[in-house]
């Protein structure tokens, strides 16, 4: 293995603290509670970045999601340049950026210059889904003709990690083309840019990328956190179709996992009642904000039989409760899956309750406390 690409390996592969059986992360959706504004959301934001660095956390990513009231993390590039310049040291990513939405060169030029801002600390983690509705995803991407399918996006993987490597082969029509900032500059007269460019990870919900991951070497994040059933499946076809590569010489796997933690288990409930409340809007066309646990508190007994189902159904894949309640599900969950690292989404409706939960899982598992 190249030196640079051991140096991708040790930044892919993060070290567990305290009593954590694995590296702990932050996956955020920037959520937008009723009656806050996304300003009060990206300042959240911060406060949770800063936090999870102070901590121990390993890395800190944002999701892409569009047309959704409720979720502010349209532009994961613009929100890890923010995050960027109020940290030093945890790892910022993408969680992921939907590869389909945009031209492989205009993801490679943004987390360009990400590494440029962060040198050696950035993550580029990359979906397929439109990460939002067909019309939303027709209106990104200018055109009618959605495709997610097995031939496309391998294509714009394999296109994507040529401008980041700058190394199109001699004929191929974008072989003049450069992603900049990038490598092209340290081969430039009296270039002293660094060669080095974001590891690159492949999420999913199913067996795609799954198997896609494994097959090219690369480390692969699941979305346990909204598709539960999927999760072993996936890791397994990820571990049986892993080739070694210049980049890992070992599956590494992250799982993201929905876990709350509070004070007192009945707040943990009604936190968590009000986000499934707010994915029974969104499943049902009506997205909005973030409901306060009071208005779902007032919407239990008007739900429908079927939606009382998803909020029993969504809520058991959430680890919630005092902390010492999450943890014993986070281990619990390790156990199960085998997963190299947990990374969680705290979703709930005021930013001071998201901050303490990841206060209260660092404590439970004796994470480094600030100096």
């Amino acid at each position: 293995m190249a030196p640079d690409a051991a140096g991708t390996a040790e930044e892919i592969r993060g070290a567990a603290h305290g009593t954590a059986p694995v590296p702990l992360s932050v996956l955020d959706l920037v959520t937008v509670g009723a009656g806050r504004t996304a300003t009060d959301a990206l300042r959240t934001s911060v406060d949770i970045a800063r936090l999870a660095e102070s901590r121990g956390f390993h890395r800190y990513w944002v999701a892409e999601h569009h047309s959704m009231p409720g979720v502010a993390s349209s532009s994961p590039a613009v929100i890890l340049a923010h995050l960027a310049a109020h940290t030093d040291r945890i790892r910022l990513g993408s969680g992921g950026v939907m590869l389909p939405n945009h031209a492989p060169l205009v993801i490679a030029e943004q987390f360009g210059t990400l590494e440029a801002m962060a040198p050696g600390r950035v993550d580029l983690g990359l979906g397929r889904a439109p990460g939002t509705d067909g019309a939303t995803a027709a209106a990104l991407r200018r055109t009618d003709r959605l495709n997610e399918g097995a031939d496309d996006f391998p294509q714009q993987l394999a296109e994507l990690i040529r401008f980041l490597d700058d190394d199109f082969p001699d004929g191929h029509p974008y072989r003049r083309i450069h992603a900049v900032p990038g490598p092209v500059q340290a081969t430039s007269p009296g270039g002293v840019q660094s060669a080095h460019r974001p590891p690159v990870w492949l999420l999913g919900s199913s067996g795609f990328s799954a198997r896609l991951a494994g097959t090219l070497g690369l480390p692969f994040a699941f979305a346990h956190h909204f598709s539960a059933q999927n999760t072993i499946p996936a890791l397994d076809l990820y571990r049986e179709s892993f080739r070694p590569s210049a980049v890992l010489d070992a599956p590494y796997a992250l799982i993201g996992v929905s876990a709350l933690a509070t004070d007192d288990e009945k707040e943990a409930r009604r936190q968590v009642l009000a986000a499934a409340l707010n994915m029974v809007r969104l499943r049902t066309g009506r997205p909005g904000l973030v409901p306060t646990p009071e208005e779902a508190e007032a919407e239990a007994y008007d739900f429908s039989p079927m939606e009382q189902e998803f909020v029993q159904s969504w809520n058991s894949n959430v680890i919630h409760g005092t902390a010492d309640e999450v943890r014993a599900g986070l281990d619990d969950l390790h156990k199960r899956t085998g997963a190299d690292e947990l990374m969680l989404t705290a979703n709930a409706h005021g930013g001071d309750v998201r901050l303490r939960s990841y206060e209260l899982i660092a404590d439970a598992y004796g994470l480094p406390t600030p100096a």
